[in-house]
């Protein structure tokens, strides 16, 4: 389908006019569809992937080989999302370059977009071929991601990530906790 602006009016949620091409640190969250646990279990505060998870898990760990100048950080599957820091090296031989602005249906080579579309391509297609359900949607629109701009703000969320299935009964992304606190009294 053709762009039509019109039409494809959709909010970008990025950080206008930031290159995600430029090397850093990003913090990245992507939740299923209608936050269906699909990737398996927290038991005792330790998460337990089922066969989709671990799609979910080994396309993570595959991005460097499709993006080599993208290296991964802390990382964690969950039962519906998943929370990851990708880090973006200058690969280019570039020591100064001008932005590489991304625009719908224009992709830039290498930025924060691209991975995270490659990503949640790779793992929908291949838990669709699993369970027998073509172009069945895995993943929510978009996804959450934050530039991380120092060294204890990424110590910071490596904690988090690490922690995040211990806190799995407060998470706002488990629809037990979500149900609970929007339960009407009685």
């Amino acid at each position: 389908m053709k762009y039509d602006p019109k039409k494809h009016h959709r909010r970008s949620i990025r950080l206008k006019g930031y290159d995600y091409s430029r090397p850093g640190a990003y913090f990245i969250t992507l939740v299923t569809q209608d936050r269906a646990c699909l990737f398996g279990e927290v038991v005792d505060g330790e998460m337990r992937l089922n066969a989709w998870g671990k799609i979910a898990r080994q396309c993570w760990f595959d991005i460097p080989v499709h993006f080599p100048h993208a290296a991964l950080d802390a990382f964690v599957v969950m039962p519906n999302h998943i929370h990851g820091v990708i880090i973006i090296v200058d690969g280019r031989g570039t020591a100064c370059r001008a932005p590489t602005l991304e625009q719908f249906g224009k992709p830039v080579a290498g930025s924060i977009p691209t991975i995270i579309r490659s990503y949640k391509s790779a793992v929908a297609k291949r838990i669709n071929e699993h369970r027998g359900t073509p172009g069945a949607p895995v993943w929510q629109r978009n996804y959450f991601e934050h530039i991380i701009r120092n060294s204890d703000e990424l110590h910071r969320i490596r904690e988090y990530i690490t922690n995040n299935p211990l806190q799995w009964a407060l998470d706002r992304e488990n629809l037990d906790v979500v149900r609970a606190t929007h339960a009407s009294p009685l």
